[in-house]
Parts: C-alpha cells; structure tokens; sequence
C-alpha cells in the first residue's frame, strides 16, 4: 500500500507509491556525452567567456585548474540597484544578483566522481572563496551553489561546471528550512539536523554511506527515486566555514555516493544543491532575525537523480509521487559499494 510520509524539516508531504516502481535499470538516462572543440570552458577558448573573476592556479603564470566567470546569460545582472516597489497589490524589484559558472576542470571530458580528490577539494574551496565573497555585497541574502549534470537536469553544456547564484531575496524553500530549524531549537535547544543524523546512524535502514566527516543517507520523504542528502557530522552552519579536512573528506564522499549513483542508475543526469547558511548581516526591522543560526542550522548537500518527470497531479497539488522507497534505494546503492569493492 502507498505510504504519506511527512518531511520534519519543510512540513512536505510525499506519497510513496512502491506499486509504481521500477528497477535502478529501468529508468532513461542520458547518451554518452561526445567532445565538443568549440566548447567555451575548455582550455585555449578562453576569449569565449566574460572575464574571469577567479581562478586556481599552481603558480603565476601556470595554467588554470578551477576558473570561474560570469554566466554569459545569467538569471540576473550585477549591476544597478534594488529598486523595490509596489505594483498595486503587487511587489516588484530590480533583478539583481550574481549568476557565475565555476568551470570544475579543464578536461571536458572529466566527471565529478572520477576526478582526482585533489581537483574536487580545488572545486569546493572555490565555492567556499566566491560565496564568502559574495556576502560582501549587502545587496545579496543568499548564495545558491548547485550542478546540473546531462541535459536532463538543465546541463546545456557537457563540460564539468558549477553555478553560483547571489540572489537580493530569500528562496521559499530555504526560508522554510531556516524556520523549521529555528522553531525545532527554541523549543528544545538542539539542531534539528543533528537529531536526524543521530536517528538515521542509529536506524540504519536509510544510511547508504557514514565516515568520521559525513553520513549519507536516503531521506525518509524522498521525493524522487535515489534522492540523497549527504550531512556533515560536526554541526557547522556554513560550508565556508568547513575545515580543511572536512573539504578533503567531502571530497571522498562525492566520489564515492556519485560513483555508486552512476553505477547503479547507469549515469543518471542529476542536480545537485548545496544548501549552507544565508548571509547573517542584520536585517532592517530585524535585528534578532539571524540570532540562533549558527547553532540551529547545518549545512548540507541535496543530490536529486532526474529519473521521473512531475505531471499534473505534481504541478496541481504540490505533493511528490516516489515509486521507489527510500529504504529500497538505499539497498541498491550499499550493493554498488559492494560489487565495487568485490571487483
């Protein structure tokens, strides 16, 4: 029998509706991805995207390793300001933000969990350098870091890339988030995160991969097949605040949970978030707004396979259909670990 399970952290209902399933084997997934020489990220064609305004290099003068630009067609422009207003009963403002592609690497050919731990720490430092950044900006609230990988999930270009985005308003689904955990902290002084990373180690039916640094775990409310959440276990509220080696053992762990996503899904296409602490500057009129995040927060990565498509049920009530539960999820990807470890 299909399943209501609730999302403790966003109040989200999800249906899970094993009836529906099908084998890791059954889902599509995207073609073998071919090389492209006009492509603007790889090295030489520099001159193809807006100047750089960060990079990794070995040395002066050495080649670049991580690059990061301005999106040629970002969501919103630099430049200018906020101007809000009301439209009637309306709200309005200028679209100003950051929108920046941190190019993971110059091979184009590379993928994420087959990258030497040495590129991707390179990677993540970069996301923990540009957000800090881009705090500095009093225009920008929040900073969101998130990967499309295959068409599927947005990608429009094959070679390894990030995005950035510093948005002047606070995203619904973050603000969500942020209440949740500052109500469950005043009501019983502990993060919400850590609870549920205490009962899912304690679990264990949902837990697809823990290490000194970082558990991974299937979410109790998945809303889509082989969703994964990957949580540092020292609470921290902000990935810039991550210690060195925390990033090296992130590193291992991306390599490890999309290695076995890519090898029980038949490399999926995926997005992937990591959702950290928005800036703390003190709000007008709110001046406490901000007061309990650094204990009642924890930042965390979200891993979403794009394997099914929301159709009108979906779109008209808000609720998820997951043919797949988590726990059944969770099982294929502790096997891939295995047959991995047995090759």
């Amino acid at each position: 029998m299909p399943q209501l399970r609730k999302d403790p952290i966003v109040d989200r209902w999800v249906i899970i509706a094993t009836e529906r399933g099908r084998r890791p084997s059954d889902f599509a997934h995207d073609p073998v991805r071919v090389d492209d020489r006009s492509c603007p990220f790889c090295p030489g064609n520099e001159h193809m995207t807006p100047d750089e305004v960060f990079a990794v290099r070995d040395g002066d003068g050495a080649p670049w390793s991580v690059r990061v630009v301005p999106n040629k067609f970002p969501a919103l422009e630099i430049e200018g300001g906020l101007d809000r207003e009301g439209v009637g009963m309306f709200d309005q403002m200028n679209g100003v933000g950051a929108h920046e592609v941190v190019i993971e690497s110059p091979d184009h050919q590379a993928e994420l969990c087959e990258m030497p731990a040495e590129q991707i720490v390179k990677v993540l430092t970069t996301f923990q350098h540009r957000v800090e950044d881009l705090r500095g900006d009093p225009r920008f609230r929040h900073t969101v870091i998130f990967r499309n990988y295959g068409s599927v999930a947005g990608a429009s270009l094959s070679h390894p890339h990030s995005q950035l985005i510093a948005l002047p308003i606070m995203p619904q689904l973050v603000r969500a988030k942020l209440q949740a955990a500052r109500e469950h902290y005043a009501h019983k002084e502990r993060c919400i995160f850590c609870d549920l990373i205490k009962q899912e180690l304690d679990f264990g039916d949902r837990l697809v991969a823990a290490t000194d640094y970082f558990v991974t775990v299937s979410p109790f409310a998945s809303r889509f097949p082989f969703e994964l959440a990957v949580y540092p276990r020292r609470h921290c509220h902000d990935i810039v605040l991550a210690t060195e080696e925390e990033t090296w053992a992130l590193a291992h762990t991306l390599i490890d949970i999309l290695g076995r996503m890519k090898s029980t899904l038949d490399n999926p296409a995926y997005n992937m978030i990591i959702q950290t602490s928005p800036s703390i500057r003190p709000r007008p009129g709110r001046p406490d707004y901000w007061g309990t995040i650094e204990m009642d927060y924890h930042w965390h990565i979200e891993i979403f396979p794009r394997l099914t498509k929301m159709a009108g049920f979906e779109w008209g009530t808000g609720f998820y259909i997951n043919p797949v539960a988590p726990e059944e999820a969770t099982q294929h990807l502790r096997n891939s670990r295995r047959q991995a470890v047995a090759s």
